[in-house]
């Protein structure tokens, strides 16, 4: 379908169009501190509650060490079944007392699988000394590495000064960690299957300890400490951590009919059961977001060309200004159509990111969200006779139009 219209060039101000906001009807009260509910494909958030507090992550922090590990191996500078006989510091009685340990102790072995299953499951503190052993010559020179890849991922509060989460000087917010789980999924999108979701993981084995010690290696089989998984449906992953000075925190990813959210909540009670009462804030929020709202990913035919009058050229081609997904409440998305809608006459000579006309999607209810189409390059004027010749055509196809 066209629209005629006059000519409108592409303003900065459509980037406010990008995500848009929901009003909050009823949402869970959340004994937690900071909480955010994201969807991890679309980047809407559709809860918050003191999203931009700083609070020190725990063992959420490994999530960023398994980032940089992940980055690695795609790299091809290091391989998952590569082994790595851990250091001295990584050994799980040099680690902190109370720290959660993989049990890495010394003359073992570990695959960097082993190590990332590790801190994926058991949250080891020891597994994470090794990895970041493994790409930095220090954990303090590990550390910056992962502080300058929150910053330049754009999360300005987000800081680290160890690989594990212990120490309460690495810090967050609700908000960032959101966004970079989104990341972190959209990079990694196996790490829930091969890590995340796992629900136990033995260490060591037969072929982690010398041989001599291969008859009786003192395996010890860990659970998942999600206990969300297969409790809550949809829950998949990622990862919980605990410190005193920062309380029972969790990141929390689930998906249920093709809508992934990812819901981030930190600062639980430090307390006896503080535990509980984040598992519950994490499952309340889990269950009212997927009541509320969901993914809706149309799939449109790319926009045609657009008819550019005067140019050197007679068509523009067209790109949407923003992602075709979106979130959306449950109730709407059904009978989802679209139309085009071009504005008419374009006149050369054109700009790249002329507003040339918008993708017009709607469902049942009516309109549903309005996307800007804009030229993908510059068309220049064209000659004089090019120019007479489509004045003239122009005035007639407006005689004929009245």
């Amino acid at each position: 379908m066209k629209a005629n219209c006059l000519k409108v060039f592409w303003l900065p101000v459509f980037f406010l169009l990008v995500f848009p906001v929901f009003a909050q009807i009823n949402p869970p009260e959340i004994i937690s501190k900071s909480a955010v509910v994201m969807d991890a494909v679309t980047g809407t958030i559709v809860f918050s509650k003191n999203p931009d507090e700083e609070i020190p992550p725990a063992s959420l922090t490994k999530l960023m060490t398994m980032h940089l590990a992940f980055r690695e191996i795609r790299a091809g500078s290091a391989s998952f079944e590569e082994i790595i006989n851990p250091g001295r510091e990584s050994w799980a009685v040099n680690q902190l007392p109370l720290s959660s340990v993989m049990n890495l102790a010394s003359g073992q072995s570990a695959s960097l699988r082993e190590l990332l299953l590790g801190m994926a499951i058991f949250s080891g503190n020891d597994a994470a000394t090794a990895v970041a052993m493994r790409f930095a010559p220090s954990i303090a020179d590990f550390a910056e590495m992962m502080t300058m890849e929150a910053y330049a991922l754009g999360l300005t509060k987000t800081r680290f000064v160890d690989a594990s989460g212990y120490s309460e000087d690495n810090m967050t917010t609700a908000r960032e960690f959101a966004e970079f789980c989104r990341i972190y999924l959209a990079e990694n999108p196996d790490s829930i299957r091969d890590f995340h979701s796992v629900s136990e993981f033995a260490y060591p084995a037969a072929h982690n300890v010398p041989e001599r010690n291969r008859e009786n290696p003192g395996t010890r089989v860990q659970r998942n400490r999600i206990n969300l998984i297969g409790r809550v449906e949809g829950v998949d992953g990622l990862k919980t951590g605990f410190i005193f000075e920062s309380g029972y925190n969790i990141a929390l990813t689930a998906e249920r009919n093709g809508s992934r959210f990812i819901a981030v909540i930190l600062g639980a009670p430090a307390e006896y059961r503080g535990d509980r009462i984040r598992d519950n804030d994490a499952e309340n929020l889990i269950e009212w977001t997927f009541s509320r709202y969901k993914t809706i990913r149309p799939r449109p035919p790319a926009p045609e060309p657009v008819r550019v009058w005067k140019g050197r050229v007679n068509y523009a081609d067209l790109a949407l200004s923003m992602p075709l997904d979106f979130t959306a409440s449950v109730e709407r998305g059904e009978g989802l159509r679209w139309m085009i809608e071009h504005y008419e006459p374009l006149l050369a000579p054109l700009p790249a990111g002329t507003h040339a006309g918008n993708l017009v999607l709607s469902d049942n209810f009516g309109e549903l969200r309005r996307i800007p189409l804009l030229t993908i390059a510059e068309t220049e004027e064209g000659g004089f006779f090019k120019r007479i010749f489509d004045t003239i055509r122009l005035f007639f196809r407006r005689m004929r139009s009245t």
